[in-house]
């Protein structure tokens, strides 16, 4: 395939994305931490972000395993560092791989920025609005007025009505149960 890129053009490639984005990368290097050795195609250590192509060409495959690949990992998971690591199965084209770094980028970015923090863009906004606004003048409480007597509502006449029963002793103390005597123990 034409498009497809060797390991020398990938690298290349992603040195300047990377320095695009403003890694100072250097090239070619020996990383040595978390106990684990490998030859790094590109990596910044301040920033602690770099990428490793790996291909047979260079036989990167030898030079870092699956474990030592899984340590690289758990850090990366831990916030420790970030590298962008691919491997050449399958034929890459320079846009792929370009579309590939900057997704990369974009989530390297996210993770540091003062979202993942805690402070979201609407908490940003609404302490800009807050601070852009005055701060409204005291309301004094309106003086209280005397309490005016209402006139008592009146009753209406009990004309043709039937007045209701009042309850009878017989009544109120069938509503009551009966008390139990309990016999006492000594």
């Amino acid at each position: 395939m034409p498009d497809t890129l060797s390991e020398t053009e990938a690298c290349g490639l992603l040195a300047r994305l990377f320095k695009g984005r403003g890694y100072s990368i250097t090239r070619n290097l020996t990383f040595r931490e978390y106990g684990v050795e490998f030859h790094i195609d590109g990596w910044d250590p301040k920033a602690r972000v770099g990428f490793e192509f790996l291909t047979s060409e260079d036989e990167d495959h030898d030079d870092l395993s699956l474990d030592e690949y899984q340590t690289l990992s758990a850090a990366q998971q831990r916030g420790e560092l970030s590298l962008f690591i691919l491997d050449e199965v399958e034929p890459l084209s320079a846009a792929d791989l370009a579309e590939m770094a900057n997704e990369f980028l974009d989530e390297v970015a996210a993770a540091k920025s003062p979202r993942r923090k805690g402070v979201t863009p609407q908490k940003k906004k609404a302490a800009k609005k807050a601070a852009k606004k005055k701060p409204a003048p005291e309301k004094k409480p309106a003086p209280k007025k005397p309490a005016q007597k209402k006139p008592a509502p009146k009753k209406p006449a009990l004309q043709n009505r039937k007045q209701p029963k009042k309850p009878t002793a017989a009544r109120a103390t069938a509503k009551k149960p009966a008390a139990k005597k309990r016999p006492k123990r000594r």
